[in-house]
């Protein structure tokens, strides 16, 4: 099983390049003939791009937590994975990994009862643990940015919720009984760093708000060998028929309700069938849109990444988009994000800047040589670190000789006499007086990833686009 990751984590724009063939759907003759004048088809398609977020999230709930125990990226309901290492070139769980932050997640229903999180002190270090309910907003985001880094204990609530919050917790809302923790800590990947977060890791505490007080296990998960753990995620949902994906997102309406913004779209989608609170009633839609109302939705979907109209941006050769983490109602910004990086932070947190060709007109290859050139003092302008990121075209790290996946200060480059940084991007070392700025590249194709946690707010910065990534271009 492959998760389209996020941090994930994610990524904003790492598969936008193999999905853009998708839009040639929806310009197929016996397609244009359902689409013409039909109200019904269109309010259709509006509410699969609605409800492609909580779907997406429900799928991913089933795939990680349908094992008896924690392994690997995976745990059953209510415990907390512990990822303790980086991944290296072996590593196929995740597309994008990072060699940045050691990945401490969970998911768990807070539909019943409140859970509480408590967490240790983290001694300075930086860390963020971004909480999305099922609608796949950030609505809140503890850490070093938000709360500062001593120890602290949340009290994490559903929808219905509506107790008194015990002393010392600090209460935090989610809209949904699904709640998704995906939070982060800085590693430097050492053995004794190594050591250090492992320490922090096993003291988060997470549990129901009823056994607060009292010693507590997570219970044994119960396998569903009817769960697909083999197909990734997005597919699964992807090929999921109208009337299946209708079925499965009202019934996820009835534990997961909408925002109080969503009434008027809500509104609309009753004349076909779905209604919060109650089951789909299928005899609204056409027989003939089973198929074609997802082809159409995921064609709108991908082609939003194409539009002008600011979600996403351009910038030397650099895609990336600061509308990430939190919606409102635009809608078919929150299903590319799910589409392309589900588990997206604010972008306050995090930017993710990818690079899929140098030119419109010619992939990235390792035959040949390229460089990355920082002027002095126009570093990527963060509070918290940044690192560029080699992955391969399936959007995993690359095998190389001396085992580095990743750019950044921690790794020591040598700076230039002008106090200029310059990368050195290539499948060869560029020679011994130059290593330390060498990022290994395959032999064949590859992308890159520029990753920004806690941006500048203040100019220059990429949040307000005053703060322009440097091209990276061909040596010679």
């Amino acid at each position: 099983m492959k998760l389209t990751r996020r941090d994930a984590i994610g990524a904003l724009t790492l598969t936008a390049a193999t999905g853009m063939g998708a839009g040639a759907r929806a310009f197929e003759g016996p397609l244009m003939d359902l689409v013409a004048g039909s109200e019904d088809f269109e309010m259709a398609t509006d509410a699969y791009v609605f409800g492609y977020p909580l779907v997406t999230m429900e799928m991913t709930r089933r795939v990680v937590t349908n094992v008896a125990g924690p392994v690997g990226t995976r745990a059953p309901m209510g415990h907390v994975i512990k990822l303790r290492s980086y991944p290296d070139a072996t590593f196929r769980d995740v597309t994008a990994p990072n060699a940045d932050t050691l990945y401490t997640t969970s998911f768990f229903d807070v539909g019943d009862e409140p859970w509480v999180l408590s967490i240790p002190d983290m001694k300075g270090r930086y860390f963020l643990l971004p909480f999305l309910n099922g609608w796949t907003d950030v609505f809140q985001v503890p850490g070093t940015r938000t709360t500062g880094t001593q120890a602290q204990t949340f009290l994490i609530s559903g929808p219905n919720w509506t107790g008194a919050v015990p002393a010392g917790m600090r209460q935090l809302k989610s809209i949904t009984s699904i709640v998704w923790l995906l939070g982060r800590i800085y590693c430097t990947g050492t053995p004794q760093d190594y050591a250090e977060v492992h320490a922090l890791q096993d003291q988060f505490k997470l549990q129901p708000l009823s056994t607060w007080g009292k010693d507590w296990t997570a219970p044994a998960g119960k396998v569903d060998p009817a769960i697909d753990m083999k197909t990734p995620v997005r597919e699964q949902v992807n090929k999921l028929s109208t009337v299946e994906y209708f079925t499965l997102l009202a019934e996820l309406l009835k534990r997961n309700p909408p925002a109080a913004a969503d009434a008027p779209a809500l509104e609309r989608f009753k004349r076909i069938g779905l209604e919060v609170g109650k089951s789909f009633d299928p005899q609204y839609l056409e027989g003939a849109w089973d198929k074609r109302v997802p082809q159409v939705a995921q064609d709108r979907i991908l082609l939003h990444f194409m539009s002008r109209d600011g979600d996403m941006s351009r910038v030397n050769g650099w895609n990336y988009t600061v509308k990430a983490g939190v919606y409102g109602t635009n809608y078919v910004q929150r299903a590319l994000v799910t589409y392309i990086g589900l588990g997206a932070n604010r972008p306050q947190d995090a930017v993710y800047p990818t690079s899929l060709k140098p030119s419109l007109v010619e992939n990235y290859d390792g035959s040949r040589k390229y460089t990355m050139r920082f002027a002095k003092g126009e570093l990527p302008p963060v509070k918290g670190f940044w690192s560029l990121t080699m992955y391969d075209e399936s959007l995993f790290f690359v095998a190389n000789p001396i085992n580095r996946y990743s750019m950044s200060l921690r790794t020591n480059p040598k700076f230039e006499a002008d106090g200029s940084l310059v990368i050195y991007i290539q499948n060869e070392s560029p020679g011994p007086d130059k290593e330390a700025n060498w990022l290994p590249a395959p032999k064949g194709k590859f992308h890159l990833m520029l990753r920004l946690y806690w941006p500048e707010e203040d100019q220059p910065s990429i949040l307000d686009g005053s703060w322009k990534i440097p091209p990276v271009t061909k040596a010679g």
